[in-house]
């Protein structure tokens, strides 16, 4: 199986399946000398963990990770770094009802039809589990780059939205609620619906915003290794993704040039920033927003017709433990992806300076 990494001088590489032994990686390209801070990954995985609250996943995992290699008496060494996430409890008893059937808008079918072998425990490699190894590289990532900001919040769930610009936004407030939504009362909205959702047996989808502070001027590379394209394939290829924009995104398709161009100020910033902090595919100082569309989480705990491997159409009702909306802890995934690619190209960015 390909595609098991992502980056081009930082590089992680993830491996594992949601009821395996463990899910774990290997980071490449990480400076040597870089004093590790702990507790801020343990923190970040404990944002991401299932568990957490009433509202997602209550599968329980520590989601403690072992270090194996790459590290020195706390410090990074320039040598690969290798970990692992034990899987502590997974049960496999909660998905033998679909060892020989397709969920409907899941992997399960095209993983059999590509590869040949039906993983029905979790959906195997395809489960959002593997996220939390990226979770790991991210929180390494942004301890390369220090002074560089990134927050990440729930904007909307379902049809529940936050009608205020990130700039009008408490990044502090985040971790005050469960759904990690700076804005209180649209938070106790979103958390309602949650709720409803969940106890109907059914899922929902909504958005995640990202906000990248203190970037500096030239981040990126010209033609196919644009910021903008790096950053839209990490989130793209976070589980259950479905839609990425940054700055006006598809709002700036609906304006003329004279509303949309981000006009100069002396110092070289802009008076708006419609660009999202990119132009030309290259950092312009300016904040870097996007924002992330999570479809509804596939699993139901509702009667669905599925597929059978013999092809035939039954009706299946879904077990286990799932998200009825993925985006609260997708929140340190989408920080995460957005740390790997900023890391990546300021490694690059003092590389051909030198």
């Amino acid at each position: 199986m390909a595609g098991n990494t992502f980056g081009k001088l930082l590089k992680l590489t993830t491996f594992g399946e949601s009821h395996g032994t463990a899910i774990g990686g290997i980071i490449e390209g990480c400076p040597a000398g870089i004093t590790l801070d702990f507790d801020k990954i343990a923190l970040e995985m404990a944002r991401r963990k299932p568990g957490q609250s009433k509202i997602v996943s209550q599968r329980k995992e520590s989601d403690t990770v072992q270090f194996l290699s790459g590290i020195f008496e706390g410090k990074t060494t320039g040598t690969p770094i290798g970990f692992i996430i034990p899987n502590e409890n997974y049960k496999t008893e909660d998905y033998s009802h679909l060892k020989d059937s397709f969920r409907p808008s899941h992997a399960d079918y095209v993983y059999e039809k590509k590869y040949g072998i039906h993983d029905y425990r979790g959906g195997g490699r395809s489960s959002a589990r593997e996220t939390a190894c990226r979770v790991v590289g991210g929180a390494i990532a942004k301890q390369i780059i220090p002074g560089i900001k990134i927050n990440a919040f729930v904007s909307s769930v379902g049809n529940i939205f936050i009608d205020k610009p990130y700039q009008d936004l408490d990044f502090s407030l985040i971790e005050s609620n469960l759904v990690r939504c700076p804005d209180s009362e649209t938070a106790a909205k979103m958390e309602q619906l949650i709720t409803q959702v969940k106890k109907d047996g059914d899922t929902i989808g909504g958005t995640i915003t990202c906000v990248i502070q203190n970037v500096p001027i030239g981040l990126g590379e010209p033609v196919f290794d644009k910021l903008h394209a790096e950053l839209g394939k990490a989130m793209l290829s976070i589980n259950a993704v479905k839609g990425f924009e940054f700055g006006s995104g598809f709002c700036g398709a609906t304006m003329t040039g004279s509303q949309h161009n981000d006009l100069y100020n002396e110092d070289g910033t802009t008076k708006t920033n419609l660009s999202g902090g990119i132009q030309g595919g290259i950092s312009n100082g300016m904040d870097i927003y996007f924002r992330v569309a999570f479809k509804p989480v596939a699993t139901l705990l509702q009667k669905q017709d599925v597929l059978t491997n013999q092809g035939a159409i039954v009706e299946l009702q879904g077990k286990g433990r799932h998200d009825p909306c993925v985006v609260p802890r997708a929140v340190p995934i989408v920080e995460a992806m957005a740390a790997l690619v900023i890391a990546d190209y300021f490694l690059f960015d003092k590389i051909t300076k030198i």
